[in-house]
């Protein structure tokens, strides 16, 4: 019919857009807001709260309209909930496993009779998350639930966790912390951005409806994250757990600093991720997945177009087909459209050429679909996206050069790889410095997956198994909760800047003159940079034993170094032969045992006797972990979709160890055996009182085949080699064992790049070093070492 605007099937296919969505009126969760007299109050004990004289936050909806208004919850209502939640754990932790897990099942019913409402609050607020994968991750949680005791034997809850989002973080990433702590039997305290807010609410009032005790999760609202940082302050929190924007996630560790309470921090939002594009990969499929998560979907990371150069004019012309009439993307903010002109302007400078659907319109608060091809990695426009439907463009020739534009971000959330050879795509994805990789496919996502955040992109483990052990405390003493204290006032600038002692020459003769030690870096016994000392007193303090080198920053940076160049290749190395490695070790200390425990005796002052146990035990110990290299590889979780999935456990990279007092030879090759045995390379900082038995290892370092580099000793001023540490870029993990101004040193420090941290802290006068029982053989303390030591990544494969 001339005239007509009817579209064919053709016609539909060949733009590829969607059909126009049903106009949703929303009338379920308007009753429920309405219900509330659209002004909701605090959840705590079970109950909505709302406390007199509060400031209010409006909630608005895609439009700018206020769809309601929350609390901002002040300390009196922080403490209230804090009380609520321990009485809640008393509850919820002395019910069965199975009481538990049929408390969380209950939900899926009560999900089903209130899932529209839920639904619609979610889509009204900008929170979206589908009931069906709410009910996803109640199952899969219920299930931990029964089995905790069964599966994981022995490992209690911590107690009360805190869970705080930013604004923007997603209801599935929130909920991706909620109910494994509960699973564990942890009550909680939700902190929820303001979008969830109101979702969130909802929810806990359906907890409660299904049977969880009143306290077991509690929900403070607030105008900012800073009320996360209120929230740590109570001495009844025994960890906070953050998932949000990184911005947000530093200022909670720096606002928690000093306080005694563990931080990890899951930075989900905003992070750049690679899309890569090989030349063996099904072109339509992978363009149809390009146009899929960076235009159509809701953006919460940023993606980087890679394509084999050989491939790109045909995904070129494929992208120009497909946008071909898209509509403009509406932008977050009006201020947004500023971002996303002067992103284009400057990409146009440098080269960059465009494939737009349409014309942008002149002003406004939307923007077309737009690739800019011809990006390099170092753009400002790749290295910082704006907001924006903008997809930067750039190819590579080799898989190698693929392999290091995909790492070239300092982030490393995910990764989605398109080819049509499975050698490539596992190879791929090994080499990837990422937590998630979907192979041909993009943004899926499964509880039963474990991920961690790699490089800047978070410190803990979330999802499987592996996920459920930052809500336990294992049954050795290896990990007590840290003590509770209150933040102390320190300059940051000048920590560790503190001049080491003078040495003053003496008449002894050279005969009886104390020895001087050199330290170990990249496989070669050294002086430090500086040059110069420092005297390692006897026990009672009135004889100088030894001269060890005075450490610092430049002794550090040439120790990352060696490090860097040989950690990829240890990693590389098959699991039997790292194993033949720490034999060799635990053989080389053996012969080394007369002078190890005069060293160990001279040090520390035991006796000979005790200084032989402490020596039969470090053997022992490393023979343990060349035993455990081969036996724990990740595994092949049964995934609820069409696909296959792999877990896959990961060197951190590079460890700083700053080594406890107690036991100087034992505590040294437990922590040296935990991380080269998982494939990472390590910078020790010795106990700055009990050095020699470190130092003395060094022989036995030397005659062993490790790489040179993979083991670097590093002596001097504790503080100084500290901040040292926590200011190298590369070093992904410090496990320290020191003083309290020291770990609220690093945890306000360490932050970008974020770093995974393990803080004990030890008073020297009393010889203590956080509770740490070197001696015992349990295996849970093998296996928290072992999984300090690793992060996880998923690999996705989907099947037809």
């Amino acid at each position: 019919m001339a005239g007509s605007t009817i579209k064919t099937v053709h016609d539909i296919f060949q733009s590829m857009e969607y059909g126009p969505a049903a106009a949703s009126t929303y009338a379920t969760a308007q009753a429920w807001l309405d219900h509330h007299s659209r002004s909701l109050g605090l959840f705590i004990d079970g109950k909505f709260v709302r406390p007199a004289d509060r400031q209010s936050c409006f909630v608005a909806d895609s439009k700018g309209s206020n769809v309601c208004s929350t609390v901002c919850a002040v300390e009196d209502d922080v403490s209230q909930c804090a009380s609520s939640a321990v009485n809640g754990y008393k509850a919820w932790g002395d019910l069965t496993c199975h009481q538990r897990a049929k408390a969380l099942l209950r939900l899926v019913s009560v999900l089903g009779q209130h899932g529209q409402c839920v639904s619609e609050l979610c889509e009204l607020c900008g929170a979206s998350c589908s009931p069906s994968t709410l009910v996803r991750l109640l199952q899969y949680y219920s299930s931990w639930a029964q089995l905790r005791d069964t599966l994981i034997t022995n490992w209690t809850p911590l107690g009360v966790v805190a869970v705080v989002v930013s604004d923007d973080c997603s209801l599935y990433s929130l909920m991706l912390k909620v109910l494994p702590a509960l699973a564990m039997g942890n009550s909680v305290i939700v902190v929820p951005g303001r979008s969830n807010a109101p979702p969130v609410l909802l929810l806990a009032q359906l907890f409660v409806a299904a049977g969880l005790p009143p306290g077991a999760l509690n929900v403070l609202t607030g105008s900012d994250v800073s009320l996360g940082a209120k929230v740590a302050q109570s001495p009844s929190i025994s960890y906070v757990t953050y998932s949000g924007n990184k911005q947000d996630g530093v200022m909670l560790c720096k606002a928690t600093a000093g306080m005694g309470v563990p931080v990890s921090v899951s930075p989900c939002i905003g992070a750049t991720c690679p899309f890569i594009i090989f030349e063996s990969a099904d072109i339509d499929s992978a363009v149809d997945g390009v146009i899929e998560t960076a235009f159509k979907k809701k953006r919460e990371v940023h993606w980087v177009l890679c394509v084999q150069e050989s491939v790109l004019g045909s995904v070129v012309a494929r992208l120009k087909l497909r946008m071909a009439g898209m509509k403009c993307v509406a932008l977050q903010r009006d201020e947004d459209r500023v971002l996303v002109d002067a992103a284009v302007q400057e990409a146009q400078q440098q080269g960059a050429t465009l494939v737009q659907s349409s014309a942008a319109p002149p002003s406004g608060a939307q923007y077309p679909p737009t690739v800019l091809c011809g990006a390099a990695p170092s753009s400002p426009f790749v290295v910082s996206p704006s907001p924006g439907p903008l997809l930067p463009l750039m190819t590579f020739r080799s898989n190698t050069e693929a392999v290091t534009l995909g790492n070239h971000s300092p982030h490393g959330q995910a990764a989605s790889i398109w080819t049509e050879d499975l050698t490539l795509a596992l190879e791929t994805a090994k080499s990837l410095s990422v937590g998630s990789v979907w192979v041909n496919s993009h943004s899926v996502s499964d509880p039963c997956l474990p991920v961690s955040g790699h490089k800047d992109s978070g410190t803990c483990t979330d999802g499987g198994q592996e996920g459920l052990y930052q809500f336990l405390r294992p049954p050795s003493s290896s990990s007590p909760p840290p003590p509770r204290s209150s933040p102390v006032s320190m300059d940051y600038s000048k920590f560790g800047t503190a001049a080491s002692p003078a040495i003053i020459p003496d008449d002894s003769h050279a005969a009886s003159a104390p020895q001087s030690y050199l330290q170990f870096v990249g496989g070669k016994a050294c002086k430090s940079a500086s040059g110069s000392s420092v005297a390692v007193q006897s026990p009672g303090g009135n004889k100088v034993l030894a001269y060890c080198p005075d450490g610092g920053r430049k002794d550090v940076r040439n120790a990352v170094e060696a490090a860097v160049k040989v950690q990829p290749g240890w990693m590389k190395k098959s699991p039997s032969a790292r194993a033949q490695s720490l034999f060799s070790l635990a053989k080389g200390l053996e012969a080394k045992r007369r002078d190890m425990a005069a060293s160990i005796s001279a040090q520390t002052g035991v006796t000979m006797d005790e200084a032989e146990k402490e020596l039969e035990l470090s053997i022992s110990r490393l023979s343990d972990w060349a035993a455990y290299c081969d036996k724990i590889q990740g595994g092949v979780p049964p995934v609820p979709q069409s696909g296959s999935a792999l877990s896959l456990p990961e060197a951190l990279g590079v460890v700083g160890v700053v080594l406890p007092d107690k036991n100087p030879l034992l505590s040294m090759v437990t922590l040296l055996g935990s991380a080269i045995a998982t494939g990472n390379a390590v910078i020790m900082v010795p106990s700055q009182k009990h050095p020699l038995p470190a130092l003395a290892f060094i022989q036995v370092l030397q005659a062993s085949d490790l790489p040179a580099g993979l083991v670097n000793i590093v002596t001097g001023g504790r503080d100084q080699l500290t901040v040292a540490l926590a200011n190298h870029s590369v070093i992904k993990a410090i496990w320290y064992w020191g003083s309290a101004e020291g770990c609220q040193y690093l945890q306000y420090t360490c932050t970008s790049p974020l770093k995974t941290l393990r803080l004990f802290c030890q008073k020297d006068e009393e010889g203590k070093d956080g509770g740490n029982d070197w001696t015992q053989s349990q295996s849970s303390f093998l296996e928290e070492m072992w999984r300090n030591a690793v992060q996880w990544k998923s690999v996705w494969f989907p099947t037809a």
